[in-house]
């Protein structure tokens, strides 16, 4: 199958209740080998690229990434455009489920224009690579008023050949609780939908909001390269 009949293909039962339970779901391989060379390669042509940020330099860990810029490559146009449906349906029942009034239009341009006219105009899909002894500190990705509350990340390197450790991380904080963390294995090719910001949780009182962050761990040794698909565009 091509990806576009990948992604119709998933099973987003199985998806929506795995990621309302936990927070997070993997999916896949759903990029190829050769799919994930061609992005890591890609790293270097800084024509494709609004912009670098090294990671050390603002506190974020060790590593770096770059910022596409519009127009995004076919193969990331088409995750955005593909993924962002089902995502939605999901994001406007946490909605609900918070008393939240926000409602996501079903397709992906529809949103965009609206970050457009929130004045969200850069595109925010990136590309970060780690080396040994690079890690990424627990953060979530917001970058203006109008956020998607989910986001996907995808493993572009094979764990074991091309690198070790560089383990992805989540943790979550539920009122008056301690943080719980979980490690999510990925594949090569495979990604993790998981929470932006906040996701909802059945309690004995009724729905609460949950807190999640996202990071990388220490990468022991190699090269590690990952995708990651945001939906909302930036300030």
């Amino acid at each position: 199958m091509d990806l576009t009949e990948k992604l119709a293909s998933l099973d987003w039962p199985a998806i929506t209740a795995h990621l309302n339970e936990h927070g997070f779901a993997t999916i896949g391989p759903l990029l190829s080998p050769s799919q994930c060379t061609e992005l890591t390669t890609g790293y270097d042509h800084a024509s494709q690229f609004r912009s670098r940020v090294v990671m050390a330099k603002h506190g974020f860990g060790r590593g770096e990434y770059q910022y596409y810029a519009y127009p995004l490559p076919e193969l990331i146009q088409t995750l955005r455009t593909n993924l962002y449906p089902s995502l939605a349906q999901i994001a406007n029942q946490w909605n609900l489920s918070l008393n939240q009034p926000a409602h996501f239009p079903s397709q992906h341009s529809e949103f965009l224009k609206l970050c457009h006219q929130a004045g969200q105009n850069r595109p925010t899909p990136l590309l970060l690579k780690y080396q040994q002894d690079d890690y990424n500190c627990l953060h979530q990705d917001l970058y203006g008023e109008l956020v998607f509350p989910l986001q996907v990340a995808f493993l572009l390197s094979e764990p074991g050949r091309n690198f070790t450790g560089g383990e992805f991380v989540l943790t979550e904080q539920r009122p008056r609780m301690q943080s719980r963390a979980s490690v999510v294995p990925l594949r090569q090719g495979e990604a993790v939908i998981f929470a932006v910001n906040h996701r909802p949780q059945r309690g004995a009182r009724g729905t609460y909001r949950v807190t999640l962050r996202h990071g990388v761990s220490t990468i022991r040794s190699g090269h590690r390269f990952t995708l990651g698909v945001i939906f909302h565009d930036a300030q």
